[in-house]
């Protein structure tokens, strides 16, 4: 089977182990624990000249939810073309309208800014209304893929929704499941959905390398809990063997 792996990357380190491991391309995004913001020019610039692999960039201004402002929506086509000048080969997009429609017209704008870049549809499609109206509506738009958990928590849950998606859009366009996939339970999904991509971060944490702790401040407060002395970091032997796994799930253990 001709599978390809997508490393959702936080950071040019977490690209460089993606590359390492022999991913087919990664997704650059800042405040993972945001669940994705759109990355700084300087990671988006060294990232490129680092990498000889696929190289996507999520466009997302905030964190929260898909229904964006007339001013937001100007400062993701300022982002799309700062993307497109640095040379990168993919961009990561999703608009909802207040009713969880695909938002046609603002997504529509940004596709035609990005080109003749790659354009994936995120997750945003899992907070669709109605999953298979947005699917055709999104193929209509011209997007190259779709990056889907099957609208739940994680893929290995939203297996049946998965399935269907990938039956129903055929050659037209690209289900890529993501969200909790690691070695363990990627041949499952695989077999049990037909996607032939796949999306997952491969990390573990590296611990900081300070030595003075300051027990008394916390820089990102209350509301994203983070552990501030250690990066989540994707490793390239877990890469490898998320596609050994994938690939020859009878002989694989670990």
């Amino acid at each position: 089977m001709n599978y390809k792996l997508e490393i959702c990357a936080n950071s040019v380190v977490s690209c460089i182990e993606a590359q390492k491991g022999g991913a087919y391309r990664v997704e650059l995004c800042a405040a993972i624990p945001e669940g994705g913001t759109t990355p700084s020019y300087g990671d988006i610039a060294v990232a490129r000249e680092l990498l000889a692999i696929k190289l996507n960039v999520i466009i997302r201004p905030r964190s929260g939810d898909f229904l964006y402002s007339a001013l937001e929506q100007k400062i993701m086509l300022k982002d799309i073309e700062m993307a497109r000048q640095l040379g990168v080969d993919g961009v990561v997009i999703g608009c909802l309208t207040a009713d969880g429609e695909v938002d046609m017209e603002r997504n529509r704008e940004l596709i035609d800014a990005a080109g003749g870049m790659s354009v994936t549809f995120h997750r945003a499609f899992d907070m669709c209304r109605n999953p298979f109206d947005s699917l055709e509506k999104i193929i209509s738009l011209g997007c190259q893929r779709i990056l889907t958990s099957g609208q739940r928590q994680q893929a290995e849950q939203g297996i049946p929704l998965l399935q269907e998606l990938v039956q129903r859009a055929g050659d037209r366009i690209i289900i890529m499941p993501g969200s909790g996939i690691n070695m363990h339970n990627i041949a499952t999904i695989a077999r049990e959905t037909g996607a032939r991509e796949f999306h997952l971060s491969a990390r573990k944490p590296v611990e900081s390398a300070m030595i003075y702790r300051n027990p008394n401040i916390r820089m990102g407060g209350n509301a994203v809990m983070i552990e501030e002395y250690e990066q989540q970091v994707t490793q390239s032997e877990l890469v490898r063997q998320t596609m050994t796994a994938l690939e020859n799930p009878n002989n694989f253990w670990i």
